[in-house]
């Protein structure tokens, strides 16, 4: 094994993880997490994956990890990687799937660490797919159907699917949000939707240099009167979209790059 591949980790807890650590989750799929992007050995928006994990475990399982028992355990990866690396942080219950464990039962924090990431350069064409999240506010293992709808969405020619759910509202992409330009504002999808980390940084961020921004709802008919449109994740704070189903986009890169100069601002923090 290489050095660069034994600087990479997967710790239950903070130890190295062993198999029957990772059984109740390698035959489950009841479990959160929290993707992020490690630069420097620090983290963007650290409070907001925090919020993401303590919000999910307490919906899921009743009850949360403390957050500094969580940054505890992300130092604990982090001090045997390289600066720069990608790492998944999965909140699991002991217990397993198909039971009904009490609060009583504390959650186990499952830390892997890998190569840095970025993310396409696109731009990108998004097949359309009616399809709504089941808890759709929590980042949840075991989505076959996100898989499922980009698989396709290949095989149709594109490069990634979005998701329309039943009023015929725009919501989230596989494994993105959506964002739009009309030419002056940033405008963010209204409907049920996983609120992104990325997300809430560009958010934050906009509001702080000045880039005015909105909630609307937005329909397959709305996407001509639209100056713009990316796809963001935990990987980048934008990717451009050339066409949603068959609806061109143009290109828009002033967006692109309030986008990027927002995420920029944000400071990087350590655990």
């Amino acid at each position: 094994m290489s050095s660069r591949a034994a600087s990479f980790v997967v710790q239950c807890n903070g130890q190295e993880a062993t198999a029957d650590d990772l059984a109740p989750l390698a035959f489950a799929g009841y479990a959160h997490f929290t993707a992020i992007q490690v630069r420097e050995g620090r983290i963007r928006g650290l409070d907001l994956h925090l919020e993401r994990l303590r919000v999910a475990s307490v919906e899921l399982f009743g009850r949360a990890l403390p957050d500094d028992q969580i940054q505890f355990y992300l130092r604990a990866a982090l001090e045997v990687g390289p600066p720069d690396l990608s790492l998944l942080a999965t909140v699991y219950s002991p217990a397993g799937e198909f039971t009904v464990a009490g609060s009583d039962v504390e959650p186990v924090l499952l830390v892997r660490t890998g190569p840095a990431a970025s993310g396409p350069k696109g731009p990108l064409a998004l097949a359309l797919v009616n399809y709504e999240r089941v808890l759709p506010a929590v980042k949840h293992v075991g989505e076959v159907a996100k898989t499922y709808f980009l698989r396709q969405a290949v095989d149709q020619g594109f490069d990634d699917a979005a998701f329309v759910d039943r009023q015929g509202r725009l919501s989230e992409g596989s494994i993105w949000n959506l964002a739009f330009w009309d030419g002056t504002a940033v405008v963010w999808p209204a409907a049920e939707m996983l609120l992104g980390t990325t997300m809430g940084i560009v958010r934050r961020q906009l509001d702080r240099i000045g880039v005015p921004q909105r909630i609307q709802e937005i329909t397959l008919d709305d996407l001509p009167a639209l100056a713009g449109a990316v796809v963001m994740n935990s990987w980048t704070p934008g990717v451009p979209v050339h066409r949603i189903g068959t609806v061109p986009l143009p290109e828009a890169p002033s967006f692109l790059d309030a986008l990027h100069r927002a995420y920029q601002a944000e400071p990087l923090v350590s655990p």
